[in-house]
């Protein structure tokens, strides 16, 4: 294990708390806009992981967006169906499961970049996806899926890839959260490495874990940039 004479986020040792929501870096699914603390983006309310910079945008943006959103919206109502159909305690781990990937956004992104390594191999981005698996009331079923293979959700990842790339970026990193036999692909949008500034971490699964554990949803990651240290 490598030492850091700092922690990966600046409230690492601070006492849970649920006042505040950072939702990290977005980029509007239309126009391509990027959130700021001024402009505070809304999520579509189907699908629970495109953004949006307004209601305009969301609504222009509707009718390539439709699909997909629908396609989501289906699959949480079958899984909740089978969920009570086979007595689980919660029928809505699938909607539940969207809600913690849009809560932890900014973390789970940070995640993937530090865990596929993208700043020293940008080429991981296109090779690998990061697999997280949450244990969800210790139910004995769970089982690994280690790729994306619905084709509407990979004409969805492939979309974002070009769009990334014709803006200078390096694609499009999946993260695939796991809970039981129900899953949720978060695609990320990867920024050059030269533009990122985040400090390559060793130690990000125990981060992760420290900050779904504790609830936090707050999360700013280190960097060092040529004007010091930061955090965000």
């Amino acid at each position: 294990m490598s030492y850091y004479t700092q922690p990966a986020a600046a409230n690492y040792h601070t006492a849970p708390h649920h006042s505040h929501r950072e939702r990290g870096y977005r980029v509007c699914d239309h126009c391509g806009a990027v959130e700021t603390p001024a402009v505070k983006f809304r999520l579509c309310g189907g699908c629970m992981t495109t953004q949006y910079c307004s209601q305009d945008c969301q609504k222009v943006h509707w009718p390539s967006h439709k699909v997909i959103c629908q396609h989501t919206a289906s699959q949480v109502k079958q899984v909740s169906a089978n969920a009570a159909a086979n007595g689980y305690v919660d029928e809505n781990i699938a909607k539940n499961l969207r809600k913690f990937t849009s809560a932890h956004n900014s973390l789970l992104g940070w995640a993937g970049f530090q865990a596929l390594q993208l700043k020293r191999v940008p080429a991981n981005v296109r090779q690998s996806a990061l697999l997280i698996e949450l244990n969800y009331l210790n139910h004995p079923e769970a089982h690994r899926r280690t790729y994306v293979r619905d084709p509407l959700v990979i004409s969805d990842i492939q979309r974002r890839e070009e769009r990334c790339r014709q803006s200078g970026g390096i694609g499009t990193l999946v993260v695939i959260i796991q809970c039981g036999s129900t899953s949720q692909v978060m695609p990320v949008e990867v920024d050059p490495p030269s533009k990122i500034t985040w400090d390559c971490r060793e130690d990000w699964s125990q981060v992760l874990s420290h900050f779904v554990e504790s609830g936090r949803t707050d999360f700013k990651p280190i960097s060092t940039t040529a004007r010091g240290v930061h955090y965000g």
